[in-house]
């Protein structure tokens, strides 16, 4: 079965996102002040073959911790969910 994987990639909070505080900045200059506190990070989606629901979540697991996101810096979540074949 294939299935899509839709993940999300932040840093972690305790730690500086010079990119998010930029953006923060800069929404004031826009006339946009009341956006505040903006965090940046990365959206990942990407399909994969597994035989269950739950291998594919292992699979796209595996592939934030070894490879997509830096546990140190950075949190990940995602969600999986069968492809329709028409």
């Amino acid at each position: 079965m294939q299935y899509l994987a839709e993940i999300d990639i932040m840093p972690l909070e305790a730690l500086l996102d010079p990119a998010g505080k930029a953006v923060s900045h800069s929404m004031a200059t826009l006339g946009l002040g009341e956006i505040s506190k903006v965090r940046i990070g990365k959206h990942i989606q990407l399909t994969l073959e597994a035989d269950s629901k739950e291998a594919a979540e292992q699979k796209v697991e595996e592939a934030c911790k070894r490879l997509l996101a830096n546990e140190i810096m950075e949190k990940f979540t995602f969600s999986v969910t069968e492809l329709q074949t028409a």
